[in-house]
């Protein structure tokens, strides 16, 4: 067996079996298989795709390249929540609390942006102090003592994962429902919790750019779950507008922690709202209604968000410390009418382009600007109203380029729903 067999094979549309992918994963982790053959064979597999049980093969094989967290010290059922990636996606920074609140256990290992996308692990680095590397007894303690934590991945769960992602990024080979499955999935089963929630973003600001590739990739993780007895959720939810008013690490944590208090912006409530009485329906049985109904008391009562503080405390952060650029540009619109679409994947770019996301790795993230959306798809605007407010501190971006994110019409369209869709 040689990599170039490996490759040749796969180019001729041929099923490979999980020997094969254990050689090319095990070469790729010891050197022994270059970094271009790896490149050439994830070009294969996104030409010519993987089946079901190919993709379970590799996710297998990922998942045991690495550590694996043992959550059998956590009491109850312990639940984990995935994005595949938008822009203001800040749902774990409002859900986590709320859940830990209701009693939920939520030992949450998140990442870090790339790319028009944020990273929950960047967002929580905003706050001065909060520390995103624990101990595995430490993470274990914490989520036992206040039901949460929230870190950064550990150094070597799924190290075969890191090595293809950063592959995949640069050769144009990340658009493959196999691999982003197998990547996912490696990842959430190696961290150990019961349940598993992902929200598979659908639009312009996401990965999945349409409903049908979105359900095929929900359908496969949902099956690879399957495989390894865990229980899996998927929710298709809308990413062609942000998700949210603020684009931006410590205006995200911000806007969270109003969501938390009870006046957040109405999409992100109703998402954060909708996973979790899901997660209740599923481990308590309980009806969705009234599940829906003791979120809403959880938040109105203030106990989410005093789950928040104990956990920005438990780890060490400053919530006092939290700061915004106090260099503010307002933009208005030119001209009346409906709001028809605001481009989430450019308002991702032009947050980046501030200075709030990476274009490499090694970038360092200016915590402190993004944007912050006065006005969503659908609202109607007169001209000169605001449609959104920039922070900036070193750079800046022209106004006609955030105009652009905008259509505006005098048509009345009915605006897409948030969720399209829950499969399970």
């Amino acid at each position: 067996m040689t990599i170039i067999d490996i490759i040749e094979k796969k180019k001729h549309h041929e099923k490979l079996t999980e020997p094969e992918l254990s050689f090319v994963i095990t070469g790729m982790l010891d050197g022994s298989i270059a970094d271009y053959q790896i490149s050439a064979l994830l070009m294969a597999i996104v030409l010519n795709g993987m089946d079901l049980e190919e993709t379970i093969a590799l996710t297998k094989v990922m998942l045991n390249s690495g550590d694996k967290i043992d959550l059998s010290p956590i009491s109850g059922i312990i639940v984990d929540k995935h994005s595949t990636g938008g822009v203001g996606d800040k749902v774990t920074l409002v859900l986590g609390p709320l859940l830990a609140a209701l009693g939920v256990k939520v030992a949450k290992m998140s990442g870090r942006g790339l790319g028009h996308t944020g990273g929950t692990i960047d967002k929580l680095e905003s706050i001065p102090g909060y520390q995103v590397a624990l101990r595995e007894d430490e993470f274990i303690k914490q989520v036992n003592d206040i039901g949460i934590a929230v870190i950064s991945q550990t150094g070597n769960i799924a190290p075969a994962d890191k090595k293809l992602y950063a592959l995949r990024d640069v050769t144009g080979t990340v658009d493959s429902i196999p691999l982003i499955a197998s990547s996912i999935m490696s990842k959430k089963l190696a961290s150990g919790a019961d349940i598993i929630f992902i929200d598979v973003k659908v639009g312009k600001g996401a990965l999945m750019k349409d409903l049908e590739s979105a359900e095929a990739l929900a359908q496969t993780m949902i099956e690879i779950g399957k495989r390894f007895d865990k229980t899996v959720i998927c929710l298709l939810t809308n990413m062609n507008e942000p998700l949210g008013c603020a684009v931006g690490n410590a205006l995200e944590v911000k806007e969270s922690m109003d969501a938390l208090k009870g006046y957040g912006p109405v999409d992100l409530m109703e998402l954060v709202i909708e996973i979790a009485a899901l997660v209740l329906n599923k481990t308590e049985k309980m009806d969705m209604e009234e599940a829906r109904a003791l979120c809403l008391k959880k938040i109105n009562n203030g106990e989410a968000y005093q789950k928040f503080e104990q956990l920005v405390n438990s780890q060490h952060g400053d919530l006092k410390g939290l700061t915004v650029s106090d260099h503010i540009i307002s933009v208005t619109t030119p001209k009346a009418g409906y709001i028809k679409s605001i481009d989430a994947l450019r308002i991702g770019e032009i947050a980046r382009e501030l200075g709030a996301g990476r274009f490499k790795k090694t970038d360092a993230i200016d915590y402190a600007v993004g944007l912050v959306l006065t006005h969503k798809v659908g609202d109607y605007v007169e001209v000169n109203d605001e449609l959104l407010k920039v922070y900036f501190n070193e750079k800046n971006v022209s106004l006609n380029e955030i105009l652009s994110c905008f259509e505006i019409s005098m048509d009345d369209s009915t605006k897409e729903p948030l969720i399209y869709k829950i499969l399970s």
